[in-house]
């Protein structure tokens, strides 16, 4: 999945399409943790625009919440933090990483191999990606 998102962006480039605002790159969501119907999401976010952009909400369909948050350590003490919004710099990136900034996707609805996130700013749809859990071998 990764590496047809990356050639489909190659091949528009090279078209000479223009690029989008917001790209999301190395997206990785867990598999629902049995009993607690919860997942997690990482990922980079590059903003190709010369204005900040502010995630302030991230909707799902396959989950009846998602959150924000940040994973911090004090004084050996690891607390997560529910965060207002996301922000990517101006022709920067943020990461979603694991002890870090990441998504907590929260109530699982049952029977999907397919999670879509949809990054809103201000109510404002900016962003949508699917992720395809991988097949077992």
């Amino acid at each position: 999945m990764r590496l047809s998102v990356a050639l489909l962006a190659t091949a528009l480039v090279a078209c000479g399409a223009p690029k989008p605002p917001l790209v999301i790159s190395e997206l990785e969501v867990t598999e629902p943790i049995p009993g607690r119907h919860m997942s997690a999401g990482f990922f980079i976010l590059r903003n190709n625009t010369a204005e900040v952009i502010n995630i302030t909400g991230v909707f799902s369909p396959q989950f009846a919440r998602v959150e924000i948050h940040e994973t911090t350590v004090t004084d050996g003490v690891s607390r997560m933090r529910r965060l207002d919004a996301l922000v990517v710099p101006a022709h920067g990136s943020v990461v979603l990483e694991r002890g870090g900034k990441h998504l907590m996707l929260m109530q699982a609805h049952e029977g999907s191999d397919v999670v879509t996130l949809q990054f809103l700013s201000a109510g404002t749809p900016v962003l949508s990606v699917d992720y395809v859990f991988p097949k077992d071998n």
